[in-house]
């Protein structure tokens, strides 16, 4: 009955299959949830974290830092899709948390799930920004310098400067557009979603084939530089600390257990979109690395595009392909931001059903069936920070608490298999305890090696939630209302 309070396997399958009224519609298929996946997991860390992690910690070697990234993803993801499959609810790690954890577990979960969702909209946001600019100033439009970017900017050493700009315009006009776009309902954000992910991925296989051609080798030489000094500047420090960074750019993969109750037979749909759209994925990002080092040095491509920089500064006839990258990223992006939006709902919608955040949140519109209120709060708060918070630190942010969530699944899986180990499991996660254990210990790992200044953030984030938690999550529990009640008789 206290903070260690468990959701049985029942009531959230309860809750999954309620009447229709009451919950979301179940409209997506494999397809459209793995093109979900993939559109949102294809965005900021492929277009744009790219360039940092190879010009700040591991160069060339940057396609193995994603490499080790989906190592990891794929032992939490063996753990992930027996959870979709078991509990198919919106609130993904949050809902799993809640059933083997406990409440307070679950909710910091929750709670971390914010900078997953939260804050990847703002990221890609940023990133489109980039894009955006760079493509207009080819047309001959140029912002004014007050507009183009945040006001503060992280150095090498993570401190913040004054950049003199007063907030990054294209940043909050994107993500305020989409916002507005869920609100006329899931099918229609499937649909757009679909035809962006498609063309999205059509570009990055141009870009591949075609640049490939133009590569020079000698760009790749040393494929992992020198270590600097610092812990995380090159070396096979910097590979992983480059892993844990571009772990944000696998989000898309939750993002498919975040739409489990509007997912059509999700005991089966949803662990075949898991993996469908973790291996187009790493497919991509590694293959997309690869070239892009190859077309331009390393160190050069700390710039909000490196796709498109590399593209620019390798031959004159990689022309149309950069202008297809600019305009593919620019409406690609577009899709990563709203399925940010999305996701980020789902997991306000999961929280308030369990009475841990006020009812606004759960309720949903009359015509389009989608939670309101945290689609609009999120959107509101994603733009802010989009125009106010740098690049590094917003990735930083987001990846520390997609690892963490992660990290939390697998635990959750060897705690899943203790108290109902008769359960019925349409997907089972093979080799447990070992994959659960692997999985648990590359994400901490992977977070071991991020900034300092990003566990102190972390900290300061978690106890915050803390402080909503007992401030109110706790005096409104339903599951703790609900033993309370039962108690009594």
């Amino acid at each position: 009955m206290g903070i260690a309070s468990r959701k049985s396997l029942d009531s959230c399958l309860e809750d999954a299959f309620a009447e229709k009224d009451s919950r979301l519609r179940r409209t997506l298929g494999v397809v459209s949830l793995t093109a979900f996946g993939v559109g949102c997991t294809v965005g900021a860390g492929i277009f744009s974290l790219t360039g940092d992690i190879a010009a700040h910690h591991a160069g060339p070697a940057v396609s193995l830092s994603f490499v080790l990234a989906s190592v990891a993803c794929f032992f939490a993801g063996l753990c992930y899709a027996e959870f979709a499959a078991m509990v198919p609810l919106s609130g993904s790690a949050y809902s799993y948390a809640y059933v083997t954890l406990g409440e307070l577990v679950a909710w910091i979960i929750g709670w971390s799930l914010v900078l997953e969702w939260g804050l990847s909209a703002s990221v890609v946001a940023v990133s489109w920004s980039g894009y955006t600019q760079a493509a207009l100033h080819d047309l001959g439009f140029t912002l004014p310098a007050v507009l183009k970017q945040a006001p503060f900017a992280a150095d090498a050493r993570d401190r913040l400067l004054a950049t003199g700009a007063w907030f990054d315009l294209p940043a909050v006009l994107v993500v305020l557009g989409c916002t507005a776009l869920p609100l006329a309902g899931m099918r229609t954000s499937a649909a757009v979603n679909a035809v962006i992910v498609i063309a999205k991925v059509f570009a990055l296989i141009v870009l591949v084939v075609v640049g490939a051609r133009y590569v020079h080798p000698a760009n790749w030489r040393p494929f992992i530089p020198a270590n600097t000094g610092p812990l995380g500047a090159f070396g096979w420090t910097g590979v992983l600390s480059g892993a844990g960074t571009l772990f944000f750019a696998y989000i898309g993969f939750d993002g498919v257990a975040t739409l489990a109750e509007e997912a059509r037979d999700p005991q089966r749909t949803l662990p075949l979109s898991l993996f469908a759209s973790l291996l187009i994925c790493t497919v991509l990002y590694v293959a997309v690395s690869v070239v892009v080092t190859g077309l331009a040095p390393y160190h050069a491509l700390a710039v909000p595009d490196p796709l498109y920089y590399a593209l620019s500064a390798a031959h004159a006839a990689l022309g149309p392909v950069q202008g297809l990258i600019a305009v593919v990223a620019i409406f690609g992006l577009i899709s990563v931001v709203l399925a940010s939006i999305v996701g980020q709902a789902r997991i306000f919608y999961s929280m308030a059903r369990d009475g841990l955040l006020p009812p606004a949140f759960e309720r949903l519109g009359a015509r389009s069936q989608i939670p309101v209120a945290g689609t609009v709060l999120t959107g509101a708060i994603a733009a802010v920070i989009a125009g106010l918070v740098p690049l590094s630190i917003l990735g930083e942010l987001v990846s520390i608490g997609t690892l963490l969530a992660f990290a939390m699944v697998c635990v959750g899986i060897l705690v899943l298999r203790r108290i109902a180990p008769a359960a019925r499991r349409p997907f089972r996660t093979p080799w447990v305890p070992l994959v659960p254990i692997l999985g648990f210990l590359s994400c901490v790992v992977l977070m071991c090696f991020l900034p300092p200044s990003t566990w102190v953030r972390l900290v300061i984030w978690v106890g915050l939630g803390l402080l909503v938690y007992y401030g109110y999550g706790r005096r409104h529990s339903r599951v703790l209302r609900d033993a309370t009640a039962l108690h009594g008789r």
